[in-house]
């Protein structure tokens, strides 16, 4: 024989509350303290008012809420990070996070630094590209004395007290792109030059960096050209690249430090096909360097994948939420070359 369903009043005297805040626990419609609505909670535990599912439910305790701030902009790697932090509900499930990305100005200092502080008023955790300047920096100093952490994607913010950085060795990915160029060149002379988004990224002048030494150290008889900043833009940097091939008809290599690569790839497939083909390097599979690829413009991509940027940002942020070691159980970002032969 079934027992009686037990009723809110039953849940209110077993809980020594009124109906009403029994009400305003099991609705969400109030706040209720802590105290009290573990109290309700444990009461329809005991009574077996709710399912179990639904009781678990009710005893997880509000979703942390995240930001990622993301450069506006044409970059398509950045635009999939985007929808890879909308997507990622479902596989995040277990964490108990709410993830929510935003699109800024990222190239001057104090809107960044404006974006910072004002969503860091209404999240537990913030992840962004980090630019490199003193009021950025200012920011994030002025957040962690608040008590919200602060990760960097992509690239870092120097002496800064960010809790960690998410994403690949900057310095080594630039010495992966000129064992690259270096390599599918062979014996070949010629002028190779790079474009970068900003070298105020600490991670572009980090790729540039690491890219200058092994050219030097390994492939003397190219001569590097020198570094434009195209800001991430696909048709600024369209323009660059069709003045450099206007200044260097026999560019040898060019290594895209950043994003807006099919600008790129269009100002090479629109230069006279009696030059020799330019070894072109770049960073972050999108659908547009997937096509390039495959029209063999362009010639290998350096990749991070965004699921794993977002899966690793979110990690960290619920290890110090649950008072473990920011980058416990965070595997590194690794570099993936990708080809046209081995396009996943």
């Amino acid at each position: 024989m079934d027992l009686p369903r037990s009723r809110i009043a039953d849940l209110a005297r077993h809980a020594g509350v009124s109906t009403a805040t029994v009400d305003r626990v099991l609705h969400g419609r109030l706040a209720v303290r802590p105290a009290t609505a573990q109290r309700v909670l444990r009461a329809a535990a005991a009574l077996q008012y709710l399912p179990e599912a639904d009781l678990w439910r009710a005893l997880q305790p509000p979703p942390m809420e995240l930001a990622f701030l993301l450069p506006a902009g044409t970059n398509r790697y950045l635009r999939m990070l985007g929808d890879s932090v909308g997507a990622a509900g479902e596989a995040l499930a277990p964490y108990n996070v709410r993830c929510r990305a935003h699109f800024i100005d990222s190239f001057d200092p104090a809107r960044v630094a404006a974006a910072l502080r004002r969503h860091g008023q209404r999240t537990q955790g913030l992840a962004f590209m980090a630019l490199e300047h003193p009021k950025v920096r200012e920011a994030v100093d002025e957040l962690a004395e608040q008590g919200v952490p602060v990760v960097t994607l992509i690239s870092d913010l120097s002496a800064s007290r960010r809790v960690a950085c998410v994403g690949l060795d900057n310095r080594a990915a630039g010495r992966t792109a000129a064992m690259l160029i270096g390599r599918f060149l062979g014996p070949r002379h010629g002028p190779v030059a790079m474009i970068a988004g900003s070298l105020s990224y600490r991670g572009h002048e980090e790729r540039e960096l690491g890219f200058l030494a092994l050219m030097a150290e390994q492939f003397p008889q190219l001569q590097v050209v020198g570094v434009r900043e195209g800001r991430d833009d696909a048709q600024t940097n369209y323009r660059l690249v069709s003045t450099l091939l206007e200044q260097h008809p026999d560019l040898a290599g060019l290594y895209n430090i950043g994003g807006g690569a099919e600008g790129i790839g269009r100002a090479l497939q629109e230069r006279p096909r009696h030059g020799e083909h330019t070894v072109f390097v770049a960073h972050g599979l999108t659908p547009d360097t997937r096509a390039l690829l495959i029209a063999g413009t362009l010639d290998a991509v350096i990749n991070q994948h965004p699921q794993t940027m977002v899966l690793n940002t979110v990690r960290i942020f619920t290890n110090l939420r649950d008072g473990r070691s920011a980058t416990a159980g965070v595997e590194p970002v690794r570099i993936s070359v990708v080809l046209r032969e081995n396009l996943p």
